[in-house]
């Protein structure tokens, strides 16, 4: 069968069991097995159990359910409170006040839950009672944290990178060390912008919240030091060689049980609703990964991604202008399917076209992920938006229009991160050195 109608039948297929709600993983089983039935592939059950196995033997992914672990044991402690108290007293002087508190504790929250919506749902549940409390605008105080909550995404460790690097087989380690500068630039031009916003508009809180004095600076300054130290020592044990990322996620989850006996949220219901929490995520995305990697292997026996890169190179599109097309298209897709499914999904397809262009695959991991950043606040299917949603009961468009200055921060990011790609690339290039 002709290869353009076999990759149209499954267009039509693939659009049709999302929208009647099949789970993602069951989808990309189904694509696979309709594409090598239609090129009429005898060996469909052994190529599944093949790719299932492959999918799941490697050791990289066993840091997976750990660090989902480690945010499970961490989202039932009082760290969101304790990140809050901690950080007014600094920020309480700057133009927005502590709005910035929203920015800067996702920022942190992300460094040990690598998930974006907990980090929103999270932080949430803690700052937006407060800032209402004191008299902040709702429409900011939603506008920042749901821009803020994507940071989850790319702060290592991030479960989309640990996704990601296994889809592409690149280095995890060196995706995390990638995602660390882009993960400040971003918090610098979210805190930036809120600024620049509260000195325009002259907005603040009503009630006076900057009468700190020192010494209350240095006892709210101690409440962060815990979460300072459990995140400088998952990451320094990747970034110093001395840990792989499994052994530094394992280090993660036994730090995080420590802080939460310190922090006295430790309990036998809560250790065991951590498991439960994590087990169920990390099937979820388990059966995502199989369902991924037998639609690799299934589009290589059909010969779409090939095809597409030979005819994406006939086009003679620049590396410039291939980015701004799949920036396009992530988006778009994005407006559909939560980001661990773009990545899953387009994998196969994208990273042929990537590397035919000569696209370093870290440094598009780092882009792809910032591309998934913003279709997390844009709908009908931005994660973040449902999530601050749930927590305001504001209508849907008015957290997305809330949320639409930050998006434009992040595609500031982007720009930032293609003219100068030394942002993404310069701590793993000193790794390798």
């Amino acid at each position: 069968m002709d290869m353009v109608v076999v990759g149209s039948i499954l267009v039509v297929c693939m659009i049709l069991m999302l929208t009647s709600g099949i789970w993602v993983a069951l989808t990309l089983t189904g694509l696979s097995v309709i594409g090598l039935w239609l090129i009429d592939n005898s060996s469909i059950g052994l190529l599944l159990g093949t790719s299932s196995w492959s999918a799941t033997i490697g050791w990289s992914l066993t840091a997976l359910p750990l660090f989902i672990w480690m945010g499970e044991i961490l989202f039932r402690t009082r760290l969101s409170k304790d990140l809050f108290e901690g950080l007014s007293p600094v920020l309480s002087k700057m133009p927005g006040k502590l709005l910035h508190v929203n920015i800067l504790s996702c920022g942190i929250f992300a460094a040990v839950s690598g998930s974006s919506a907990a980090t929103a749902a999270t932080i949430g549940r803690m700052t937006l009672p407060e800032l209402s409390k004191r008299g902040y605008d709702d429409f900011m105080s939603i506008g920042t944290l749901a821009g803020s909550g994507t940071l989850g995404l790319l702060i290592p460790p991030s479960i989309i990178l640990i996704v990601y690097g296994v889809a592409a087989e690149v280095s995890i380690a060196r995706l995390f060390l990638a995602g660390a500068l882009p993960g400040l630039v971003l918090i610098g031009l979210f805190m930036l912008y809120t600024m620049g916003w509260s000195l325009l508009t002259k907005s603040g809180g009503t009630i006076k919240d900057d009468n700190y004095s020192l010494k209350d600076k240095i006892i709210a300054f101690k409440k962060l030091v815990p979460i300072v130290l459990l995140i400088g020592s998952v990451l320094g044990s990747i970034y110093q060689g001395v840990a792989t990322p499994t052994e530094a996620a394992a280090l993660g989850v036994t730090g995080a049980i420590l802080l939460s006996m310190f922090l006295g949220s430790f309990s036998f219901t809560s250790f065991i609703d951590s498991i439960t929490g994590a087990v169920k995520n990390s099937c979820m995305l388990g059966l995502i990964l199989v369902g991924a990697h037998f639609l690799t292997l299934a589009m290589g026996f059909i010969g779409i991604p090939n095809a597409l890169a030979e005819w994406i190179a006939s086009l003679g599109l620049s590396p410039i202008q291939l980015i701004i097309c799949l920036t396009i298209f992530f988006v778009i897709l994005g407006c559909f399917l939560d980001g661990i499914s773009v990545i899953v999904l387009t994998t196969s397809v994208v990273l042929p076209m990537v590397t035919q262009a000569n696209i370093d695959l870290i440094w598009f991991g780092i882009f792809l992920v910032l591309v998934v950043e913003m279709s997390q606040i844009t709908p009908p299917v931005g994660f973040n938006l449902f999530v601050i949603q749930s927590l305001t009961g504001k209508n849907i468009l008015y957290v997305a229009k809330a949320a639409l200055p930050f998006f434009f921060m992040i595609l500031i990011g982007i720009v930032l991160i293609t003219l100068y790609p030394s942002i993404v690339l310069y701590l793993p290039t000193l790794m390798t050195s």
